[in-house]
């Protein structure tokens, strides 16, 4: 694979990990050519990539055709959209086997899977291409999309949250209505500002920094106290959790919440996704992570069993289920870690997006100054400031791209320094492959890097069509 700041532009990469079907299920990157991912999302098998450009870009199996390519073959190679390419690409969410996308125009189209309504369509046939949801108009404006097993929602600007497929546990909070085909509003009578599915269970946050949960209850999951599981199949208020609730994320088993303090998990922590220790296995409340307290965090992923947190210095933490590869901890790694654990092999990246699926994790980052390395180096160590609170659109700023160099400057750097080479470890390069992927883990809402404030050479509307850079083929004179 090489020096990673040999091949990797300054306007960063998509790395993979784990059983993703790329380069063979090979840990591996891959950058556009004149494009810069915006938005990450994974579902059980597949993943989703959206460009500066506003273009849509999928890769992963596709069984049931939630690549929305027009077939089920697998694809092994992140591919655009065509169908879409009219359309100027918002969000995206990938449940188990489905996949939803809103647009700039308030359409929302799905893909995939449909065996329980989760497409929204109004029945229970798959698709493989992308079909409108005719319920959203330009009136919708969407702020959030997300997927789970058999279930969809989308969350509105203004706070208006609809949900639709699967109710069997109440996982789209209807209480006993059976399977939904179509949006239908979900509501506590507040705003809601967050929104996170789960493979048989969801999670909501109010704009008052309140978290709802409702669904399946096995291994606490819902966080809730036992007299108020009796209405699990409705969103109930999670007692327990002293600060405002600002993100919230669900896997297969367990739930993740980003608050103003700290984080804290609960559920299933089997394969240590809780990060709470070797010697909790299930929380039936909200507890929180001791080891990242005080540093802060800006972003929280789950994936079936697995957990990844960002920093706000683009630091990378993850914990979990350790199986493939997919927390990112090199070869020499594939145990499960049961407390968060630094990426070292990011140390000389800062990263941006990172979204958990399966058996699999995404990771966009682009690389450090020399400098930035020795202040990591000095401070790697010591405890980072408490976390504050901070509204999810500033949650990553434009301005970081400025902090680039040239690959060229940046290698004459690293020569004349010998020792802030030793300070970081390379991503290793892995030989061998994996088997398909089995397991499943829906996304929980991905990140997005907002392309307003980028330097004008690195924006992506004006430079032509985009060009994939194929992995580990390419050498410097190549970049632009």
């Amino acid at each position: 694979m090489g020096e990673p700041e040999e091949i990797v532009p300054d306007s960063g990469a998509v790395f993979t990990f784990g059983k993703t079907k790329f380069a063979e299920n090979i840990p591996s990157k891959f950058w556009f050519k004149n494009g810069i991912p915006t938005y990450l999302a994974c579902g059980d098998e597949h993943t989703a990539v959206i460009t500066g450009n506003s273009k849509l870009y999928m890769f992963g199996s596709n069984n049931w055709g939630q690549l929305g390519l027009g077939s089920k073959s697998a694809v092994c190679k992140p591919t655009c959209v065509k169908a879409l390419k009219s359309e100027k690409v918002k969000l995206v969410a990938c449940g188990r086997n489905h996949t939803l996308v809103a647009t700039e125009g308030g359409k929302v189209y799905a893909v995939g899977g449909n065996n329980e309504g989760q497409l929204g369509l109004g029945d229970t046939e798959d698709r493989h291409t992308f079909d409108l949801i005719e319920f959203f108009t330009s009136q919708h404006q969407l702020k959030q999309l997300s997927a789970g097993s058999n279930t969809s929602a989308a969350l509105t600007e203004d706070g208006k949250l609809f949900m639709w497929g699967e109710n069997s546990e109440g996982q789209i909070g209807l209480d006993n209505v059976s399977n939904v085909y179509v949006p239908h509003q979900v509501t506590v009578g507040k705003p809601i500002a967050w929104i996170s599915c789960g493979y048989y269970h969801s999670a909501f946050v109010t704009i008052e920094g309140e978290l709802y949960t409702f669904g399946e209850t096995e291994c606490g999951k819902l966080g809730l106290p036992k007299q108020l599981l009796v209405n699990h199949k409705v969103p109930q208020l999670v007692p327990g959790i002293p600060k405002k609730v600002i993100q919230v994320a669900c896997g297969g088993g367990h739930t993740v919440v980003l608050t103003e303090k700290g984080v804290y998990t609960f559920g299933l922590g089997q394969f240590g996704q809780l990060g709470l220790g070797t010697v909790v296995f299930e929380s039936w409340e909200p507890k929180i992570i001791e080891s990242v307290k005080d540093h802060k965090i800006t972003y929280i992923s789950c994936g079936e069993n697995h957990t990844a947190l960002i920093t706000d210095i683009g630091r990378m933490y993850t914990f979990g289920d350790g199986r493939y590869g997919k927390l990112g901890l090199g070869m020499e790694n594939f145990t499960n870690q049961f407390v968060p654990t630094l990426c070292s092999n990011f140390l000389r990246f800062k990263v941006y997006l990172v979204a958990c699926g399966g058996c699999h994790m995404v990771v966009f980052a682009t690389p450090r100054l020399v400098m930035e390395h020795i202040e990591l180096g000095k401070i790697c160590d010591s405890r980072i400031p408490e976390a504050t609170s901070l509204p999810v659109s500033n949650l990553t700023s434009g301005n970081i791209f400025h902090r680039t160099l040239s690959a060229r400057v940046r290698r004459r750097e690293r020569e004349a320094s010998p020792d802030s080479l030793q300070m970081t470890q390379t991503l290793p390069p892995i030989k061998g492959t994996l088997e398909s992927p089995v397991s499943f883990s829906p996304s929980s809402v991905p990140f997005c890097v907002s392309t307003s404030n980028l330097p004008e050479k690195m924006m992506t509307e004006n430079e032509g069509p985009m060009e994939l850079m194929e992995p580990d083929t390419y050498d410097e004179p190549k970049f632009q």
